[in-house]
């Protein structure tokens, strides 16, 4: 009982920072969005120098931690004059090291519509350009549904690791409050159930709009 007491005793102040958890995620997820679009689009150019460009892009993000990546961006940064504040640095590091991972999403989701509807297009007068963004990118949303929203659910739980650049997101609070009361086991409980309690409706959301989009193809 003392357990489950203190567990339900820190879910308020831990519940006052799902707000800013949000805030990362989805600040983070439209910035991964465009990003990814465009270094997938960078990907498939005929352009050599474009092409490479976004190959370097998407090695350097993928295969470096993402913790590195947050830690560069708020601390050392600054040393070059370029300072900022820890919700902004942390969308910003989570916005380009998930673009590197979705450009892959959406440049396979691309390459999986079928050539003969791009050909279709161009035979009604549609220019290559235009046929990609009124035919092609539309239907691919279709495919990169499911893949996407699994993204966002685990950009979700990784804004943890914004805790590191001084954001007070559900874990910095939960490490602030177990400095000062030293329940660990229950306040680290709670705060596992909370990112539980935001991540399984997602999942189930993910789902059930796949279903959907899949339902009007």
């Amino acid at each position: 009982m003392d357990f489950i007491n203190g567990v339900l005793s820190v879910f308020p102040a831990l519940l006052g920072a799902t707000p800013v958890v949000l805030q990362l995620a989805v600040g983070a997820m439209i910035l991964a969005l465009v990003g990814g679009l465009v270094l997938a689009l960078a990907r498939l150019s005929g352009n050599r120098i474009v092409r490479g460009i976004a190959i370097v892009y998407v090695e350097v993000f993928r295969g470096t931690p993402l913790l590195v990546q947050l830690v560069y961006i708020y601390f050392v940064l600054p040393s070059i004059g370029i300072s900022i504040d820890p919700i902004p640095a942390g969308i910003l590091g989570l916005g380009l090291n998930y673009a590197a991972y979705l450009s892959e999403v959406f440049r396979t989701s691309i390459l999986s519509v079928e050539s003969g509807q791009t050909e279709a297009a161009l035979s009604l007068g549609y220019t290559p350009v235009k046929a990609l963004w009124r035919i092609v990118i539309p239907q691919s949303f279709t495919v990169s549904l499911g893949p996407l929203g699994n993204y966002f659910i685990a950009m979700v739980k990784d804004t943890a690791l914004t805790s590191v650049i001084a954001v007070m997101e559900i874990l910095k609070t939960a490490n602030s409050i177990n400095s000062q009361t030293f329940q660990t086991t229950e306040i680290y409980t709670a705060a596992a159930i909370l990112y539980l309690s935001i991540s399984l409706p997602l999942s189930r959301l993910v789902v059930i709009l796949e279903k959907k989009a899949r339902s009007h193809e």
